[in-house]
Parts: structure tokens; C-alpha cells; sequence
């Protein structure tokens, strides 16, 4: 594309976001690099990018985070810019220094706004400093026992957290003293494992709250406009199962409050690029900040649909000294948008990660749907990577449109070979509270006897397997495709 500064992009990730990376590049007229590990080798993003490159390491993980082997196939190919995806990379500040020192561009914010905001302490201080709520907490010390004190001081419950952390990792809920030492001790060893940093921090928990965050687009000089709030509070151990767009339950009031709260913290830390401001919101309706997540998020789809913002667009034209996209004024949004996280995965087994080989994939079709994936038939599903295997982004004009249309197309989604959490993602949406907009954080948990499987009638079962089967092109070549010799003999069989 005339006037970047760049006309080949190198995207650090694999499966469906790297493909909704690389859809974004060809859309501006740019040029794609795919990298993968040898077990990923005819994966769907390897096919689609204009060139892959692929990376070695103990693991396929070890691979995919190697910044040095990433750098090297970007300057190899004579990339110009390298998107890191969502994940870890992403909010890896070291990663972001090491790309701009080898003369590349970072498609994300620049080093020190990754440091600054991915530290949750320093973001908490940070967000504090410039008027954001922020809930009582109690910072990290290498006294345990100082530490301890300090947490009954501000009362239970409390939400230990890992200071480096994110996804959920590292975090747990105390509701009592006793249980408190066993906590950090857990939580500290867990940051280490997956942040290469034990420092934990405490904050109030808030029984019941609601998970809103709000998506933001900053040019790096001050400018920055939000794309309004989405809803995440259906989440199970702090992972995100569900996403909205709007909110279902927020007065325009309440949410024109905290969307402004996160225009001021990324106007001050003059933030360039996507990022989410998240909150916590009580019952009462006070909102605490909880972080800033300096990446493209797995929920993205659901902002995109119902502000018509291409957000990875936005990013690469961002990071190549394009300004917003639009005057906040002049941005609107339309209907209410649904994700469903599509992981290989057993529900009904404790959520027992799966694996298989993908034998069947069938996938809905409507103006109104949007199926975000990476996935090839006759793929393998392994442990390797992280469980989720694809997003179902639907919008409707209502939120009771897009519950409907989500039903009906998971309804008519066919995943077969490896086991998924589909039939809960059906029961979960069917929840009559759910319905209501009553969620809440801990509605998994509050739910969970009404979100079991129903036992199926024998005989509606077979007719449900008869008819996956004939929807397996092979199995009616077999069954009905008869050889002409054969065919010429008539109806009678020997």
C-alpha cells in the first residue's frame, strides 16, 4: 500500500488470530508472513499467508515465543513490521524493544507503555494517580507475614493477584484468614511458572461484580477514542467463555462513566495503538479499574460488529503513522454483537482439556455470522497449544436477536472428531438469567447445577448420529456412490 512505511508484515501467532491477522494485511494490499512450528505445518494461517517460515524449539510454545528466531525470519523476508497477535508476546515489553531495535516496526504500543501497563501494580499506581478508581489493595513485600496483616487490615474477601500477570493465571479468591498463607504461596509460585515474576498484590474482592471493559484507539500523541464497553462476565476460573457488545444491564449514564475513565488513563500514558481498559463493577454500581491490557483481544469481533472499525486495520495503519480511524464524535454503534469461545474441551468432565483429530467441519452460513478459526479438516488437536479452537461472533439488531441467532448456529455447527464445549455454550445461552442480562462474574459457579447435560432418549440419540453421519461426504460416497458396473445389474444384489 502507497505511503507505509512498510509493505510486508510478519504475524508472531498461529490458528484463528493469525488468520484474522493475515485477513487484515491482504485487505490493505500488503504482504503476509506465516511462522509455525513442524507439528502446525498445514495449518490453515501457514496456507493462507503469502510465505511462512518455520520455527524450532523444545516445544511448539518455546518456539512461537522465541523473539530472536521471530526477528530473524521478519528480517529474513524482508518484513517491515511484525503483529504480535493477542497472547503473551503482545504485552512482552522486552519483545517490543527487541523488534524496534532491529529496525522493524512493533504493531502495538511501544515498549514503555507495555511496561508501564502490564505491570499491574504500577497501573494500579498509575490509574490511581490520574483519578481512575481503583479498589483497596495491598502491594506486594517480601514479608509474607507484613503482607498477611495487611490483607486483614483492608478485610475479606480479597482476590490475590500475580503484579505480571494476566489471563487469569496466578489469581485466586480468599474468604478467610486461614486460607489466606496457602494462597499467596500458590499464587507467588504460579506467577513465577508463568511470568518469570513472584510478586503477588491483594485487592478487595467484589462478591458477584461484572467484568466491563471498554476498547480504546490512541495515536500515541494524545488523541484517543473509545469504541464503547463490552461485557465479559461469563468467565469460569477468571478465563472469558462469552463476550457482549454493548453491555446488556449499563444506563447510557453509567457507561459513558466508565468509558470516559478509560479515554483519561490512555490520554495520559498517551497511548498508541488497540488497548482495553478493564473494570470491575459492583452491585452498587461503583466501578474499580482493574488493568489495561496493551493487545488486540480475543473479544475484538464483538467491538468490530457493532462499530463497523476494522480493528487490526486500525492497528497496522496506527503503527504506520496513520492517525484514528474516526472523531469519536462521529462513531456510533449498531445492534448488540455475541461471542462464543469454541474450545476442545470436555464440559461435562470437569472442562477436561480434549484431544483428537478434526474428521468433520461443518460451518453455518448468514450475513449475521462471523466463525473466527484456524482449523482444517483431518487436523490434529493436540495439548500442545492452548484449548480454544474458534470464536462464534453473531450481531443482531437486539440482544434477544442475537441470542436467538446464536442458538440457531450452534445449532448448526458440526465440529466432530474432538470434543468441544458447544452443548454447554447451548445451555449456557439458554440460562433464563442469562437471558435476563442477570450475569455476574460468578454465574458459571451460581449456575452450575442448572448447566449439566440432559440425559438423551436412546433413540433420539441414534437419530442424531445417523444424521452426522450422512453429513460426511465419505460416508455417502460409500453408502450411495455405486460402482457403474454394479449400478447396470439393477436393484437385485448378490
Amino acid at each position: 500500500m502507497s505511503g507505509f512505511p512498510f509493505t510486508k508484515i510478519l504475524v508472531a501467532n498461529r490458528g484463528e488470530i493469525a488468520c484474522r491477522v493475515i485477513r487484515a494485511v491482504h485487505k490493505l494490499g500488503l504482504t503476509s508472513v506465516a511462522v509455525f512450528h513442524a507439528v502446525d505445518a498445514n495449518a490453515r494461517h501457514v496456507n493462507e499467508a503469502d510465505e511462512a517460515v518455520e520455527l524450532t524449539g523444545d516445544t511448539p510454545v518455546a518456539a512461537h515465543l522465541d523473539a530472536r528466531q521471530l526477528i530473524a525470519a521478519a528480517k529474513a523476508t524482508g518484513a517491515g513490521a511484525i503483529h504480535p497477535g493477542y497472547g503473551f508476546l503482545p504485552e512482552n515489553a522486552d519483545f517490543a524493544h527487541a523488534v524496534e531495535d532491529a529496525g522493524l516496526i512493533f504493531i502495538g504500543p511501544d515498549a514503555k507503555t507495555i511496561s508501564l501497563m502490564g505491570d499491574k501494580v504500577s497501573s494500579r499506581n498509575f490509574a490511581k494517580e490520574h483519578g481512575i478508581p481503583v479498589a483497596p489493595s495491598v502491594l506486594p513485600t517480601e514479608d509474607l507475614g507484613a503482607f498477611a496483616r495487611h490483607v486483614e487490615e483492608i478485610g475479606f474477601p480479597v482476590l490475590i493477584k500475580a503484579s505480571a500477570g494476566g489471563g487469569g493465571k496466578g489469581m485466586s479468591i480468599v474468604r478467610e484468614p486461614g486460607e489466606l498463607l496457602k494462597a499467596v504461596q500458590i499464587a507467588a509460585s504460579e506467577a513465577e511458572r508463568y511470568f518469570g515474576d513472584g510478586r503477588i498484590y491483594a485487592e478487595v474482592y467484589i462478591d458477584r461484580p461484572r467484568h466491563i471493559e471498554v476498547q480504546v484507539l490512541g495515536d500515541g500523541k494524545g488523541n484517543v477514542i473509545h469504541l464503547h464497553e463490552r461485557e465479559c462476565s461469563i468467565q469460569r476460573r477468571f478465563q472469558k467463555v462469552i463476550e457482549e457488545a454493548p453491555s446488556s444491564q449499563l444506563t447510557d449514564k453509567k457507561a459513558a462513566e466508565i468509558c470516559d475513565a478509560a479515554v483519561r488513563l490512555a490520554v495520559a500514558a498517551k497511548y498508541r495503538n488497540a488497548g482495553t481498559v478493564e473494570f470491575i463493577l459492583g452491585e452498587d454500581g461503583q466501578f474499580f479499574f482493574l488493568e489495561m491490557n496493551t493487545r488486540l483481544q480475543v473479544e475484538h469481533p464483538v467491538t468490530e460488529e457493532i462499530t463497523g472499525i476494522d480493528l487490526v486495520e486500525a492497528q497496522i495503519r496506527l503503527a504506520a503513522g496513520e492517525g484514528l480511524p474516526c472523531r469519536q464524535e462521529d462513531l456510533s454503534k449498531s445492534g448488540h454483537a455475541i461471542e462464543c469461545r469454541i474450545c476442545a474441551e470436555d464440559a461435562d468432565n470437569n472442562f477436561l482439556p480434549a484431544t483428537g483429530r478434526i474428521a468433520y467441519l461443518n460451518i453455518p452460513s448468514a450475513p449475521w455470522l462471523r466463525f473466527e478459526h484456524g482449523l482444517v479438516q483431518g487436523q490434529s488437536v493436540t495439548a500442545d497449544f492452548d484449548p480454544m479452537l474458534a470464536k462464534l461472533v453473531i450481531h443482531g439488531a437486539t440482544r434477544e436477536q442475537a441470542i436467538e441467532r446464536t442458538l440457531q448456529a450452534l445449532g448448526n455447527l458440526s465440529l466432530l472428531g474432538v470434543t468441544t464445549n458447544v452443548d454447554y455454550l447451548v445451555r449456557l445461552i439458554k440460562n433464563p438469567a442469562f437471558q435476563a442480562g442477570e450475569i455476574h462474574t460468578g454465574f458459571i459457579d451460581e449456575h452450575a447445577n442448572q448447566l449439566g447435560p440432559t440425559p438423551m432418549d436412546p433413540s433420539e440419540e441414534d437419530h442424531i448420529l445417523v444424521a452426522a453421519a450422512l453429513g460426511f461426504r465419505e460416508f455417502r460416497q460409500m453408502v450411495f456412490d455405486v460402482p457403474d458396473l454394479h449400478a447396470s445389474i439393477g436393484y437385485w444384489r448378490n
